[in-house]
């Protein structure tokens, strides 16, 4: 993928480049707003991984540039871990995943990888399918093989934030975060009781369950066996 990492600390940003240079990615580095739009909009780039904070104008207003654009290019924002408000921030205005710093290298370009998915196949994105479980997402329709599951529009927020990226767990706090526009809106055990619910009406008697918990962490969307 052509990459643009836009960050203003000289050696994150270097650091970064290498890692996705080494995993076969093309890359770019751009260290404030004014010059990474002028990047952004000038070439075509497949992902910018874009920091919240930036001189001459922050990563927020670049990602509303970009969207007003509408420059089909993904955004992996990284915001600070304590800044909840940020990265619900960012989602909401459209970024398409977001990063903690610090973090890993590792998790970075595992979550490049599933970007890049995700890019190679745009007209798939509104069809889920984890083993029997499919989710039209424009329709807002559920099955599970033959037989038509109904669920709340809350509900079905909490199954499509785990089927997007089947394998991958996520925090009861990112789940929140991903759904809930307003941090004071939500609390994490409201996810638990969606998760109770889903379970319910998707798992069949003596099975494993398709959402498994990952204990002390979060959720897992996994297809039973």
């Amino acid at each position: 993928m052509d990459i643009l990492v836009v960050d203003d600390e000289p050696q994150l940003a270097e650091q970064v480049g290498r890692a996705l240079s080494r995993a076969g990615h093309e890359v770019r580095i751009a260290r404030d707003g004014p010059s990474a739009l002028q990047e952004v909009t000038g070439s075509r780039f497949d992902l910018v991984v874009l920091d919240v904070n930036l001189p001459g104008f922050d990563g927020f207003m670049l990602l509303s540039r970009i969207k007003e654009a509408r420059l089909p290019v993904r955004v992996l924002m990284l915001t600070s871990r304590s800044e909840v408000g940020d990265r619900v921030a960012g989602l909401k205005a459209g970024a398409d995943d977001y990063l903690t710093k610090p973090f890993a290298m590792e998790e970075l370009l595992a979550r490049v990888e599933v970007l890049g998915r995700r890019n190679t196949a745009p007209e798939a994105e509104s069809i889920l399918r984890v083993g029997d479980l499919c989710l039209d997402t424009v329709q807002r329709r559920l099955s599970r093989g033959d037989r038509r599951v109904e669920v709340s529009p809350r509900e079905f927020e909490v199954l499509q934030v785990l089927m997007k990226e089947p394998g991958r767990t996520f925090s009861r706090d990112e789940i929140c975060e991903r759904i809930w526009e307003r941090e004071y809106e939500y609390d994490t055990r409201t996810v638990e009781i969606f998760i109770m619910r889903l379970r319910k009406k998707l798992d069949r008697p003596g099975e494993e369950s398709v959402i498994r918990t990952v204990r002390s962490v979060g959720y897992v969307m996994k297809p039973t066996l």
